[in-house]
This record gives structure tokens, sequence and C-alpha cells, in this order.
């Protein structure tokens, strides 16, 4: 059995959900691995990991207009705006998605289903580069 831990910087990007698993996967050595899981844990509050559709760009259009729609920046209830008016439906939104994904390995690669891809929900208008802790434990191909 292996460990093996590695911090992704992914680029920024704009508002909204997109695919990252492709930019993870070159970040990260999943040489060897026979079978296993890859962990994916986001280190902040005011974005989220999830596994999605990943042919299809209107269904992560389509997530992005919801959460607006359901948690309207700067909604006047909200207590939390000291760093503007999309910081709290920010991290409402990463509350929703969650901050991070357990996946299957097999043979070196993401075990997904055909449609299934990694995909970051950046909820702030300008969130910046955002930083995932991989981590991959897996059984080693005997050589």
């Amino acid at each position: 059995m292996t460990f093996r831990t590695f911090d992704v910087t992914l680029q920024a990007r704009p508002r909204g959900i997109h695919l990252i698993g492709d930019e993870i996967l070159a970040a990260i050595d999943l040489q060897g691995i026979e079978t296993g899981l890859l962990h994916l844990f986001l280190l902040h509050t005011s974005a989220g990991l999830l596994l999605t559709e990943n042919a299809s760009p209107e269904v992560r259009l389509d997530l992005d207009r919801w959460l607006r729609d359901a948690v309207p920046d700067g909604w006047g209830r909200f207590e939390h705006r000291l760093e503007g008016p999309d910081d709290m439906p920010a991290h409402l939104g990463s509350a929703l998605f969650g901050a991070s994904l357990t996946l299957p390995l097999e043979r070196g690669r993401l075990a997904l289903g055909r449609w299934q891809g990694v995909a970051l929900a950046e909820l702030r208008e300008s969130g910046g580069r955002r930083t995932v802790r991989a981590t991959v434990m897996g059984v080693v191909r005997p050589e």
C-alpha cells in the first residue's frame, strides 16, 4: 500500500462550475497504482468540489444559475458582509457542494462513469487560485 500527497494549485477561474479533472491529474503521480482511492480536499471555504456531468456544458451553467437564484448575492438577511456581496453566498455554496471527493482508481487512472467529471464550483466573482490537497492511496502493481 502506498500513500502520496500532492498540493495542486488550480488556475484562477471566473465564477461558475468548471471541470478540473485533467488539471488535477496532470499534477499528481498515479504511476504504478493498480487499484486505490484518490481523495481531493479543497483548502477554501468559498468554493466547492463536485462530481458532475462532463459532456454537456449546459449542466454546469444550470447548476451555477440555480445556486445564484437560491442564494443571491447581497441577500439582506446575511450578517456576514465583510468581504463583499458574493462572500456569504460563496460560503453557503461551499457548504452545499462540499469541500472533498473520494474517487476510485484502477490501473493508474480515475475509474469514473462515462459522463462523470470532477468540477470546481468557483463561487466568488474573483476567487483567485484555489488549492486542492490530493491524497493517493493504493496498491502498487508488482514489478
